[in-house]
């Protein structure tokens, strides 16, 4: 059988109709990997779809495939790359790499001295941040801005975190610093 054609494009106010499936399954596939995920509300990811602060990946027939988002820090000294997420049935054919390319093209032609960020668990998002230019660095060098921690408190390792100060935890933080590139 031939595999869908997906089309991963900058979201759109239409988009908005797909914020239900996106928060289930960023939360479901949090739970099966039995790793953290900051949980989102549908509310926020309408927001960011509705500010040109999202990507979404969908078939030729309009299902969803897969999601990301950009939100910025410290007055726009800093943007996150958050909420990557492919659905399970798109899964394995090059999306999400697709989705973290095009965000991280978003969050440049946008803020584009900011240094942009990305806390994860995961070796294939780690492994296309590298792809893009983005180094391991320790949580003292992404935001310290309160709002973005306090997102980390639906993450099953929040009591890591809240152990260690915000100093490290679970995740690995990566930068891409575009004064170094």
């Amino acid at each position: 059988m031939d595999e869908e054609r997906i089309i991963v494009r900058s979201a759109i106010p239409a988009d908005i109709v797909f914020a239900d499936e996106i928060i289930h399954e960023m939360e479901s596939s949090a739970i099966a990997r039995g790793s953290g995920i900051s949980k989102r509300s549908a509310a926020s990811l309408i927001e960011k779809i509705d500010n040109g602060k999202a990507v979404v990946a969908v078939t030729e027939d309009g299902e969803w495939a897969g999601f990301s988002y950009i939100e910025t820090w410290d007055d726009g000294k800093f943007v996150s790359n958050s909420g990557l997420i492919v659905s399970p049935k798109h899964r394995n054919q090059g999306v999400a790499s697709e989705i973290k390319t095009q965000i991280f093209e978003l969050s440049r032609s946008k803020y584009p001295k900011a240094m942009v960020f990305s806390i994860t668990t995961g070796a294939a998002i780690m492994k296309m941040n590298t792809r893009l230019g983005f180094e391991p660095v320790t949580y003292a060098d992404i935001t310290r801005e309160p709002g973005f921690w306090d997102g980390c408190k639906s993450c099953v390792n929040y009591d890591v975190l809240q152990s260690k100060s915000r100093s490290n935890c679970l995740c690995t933080a990566m930068l891409f610093d575009p004064s170094k590139n």
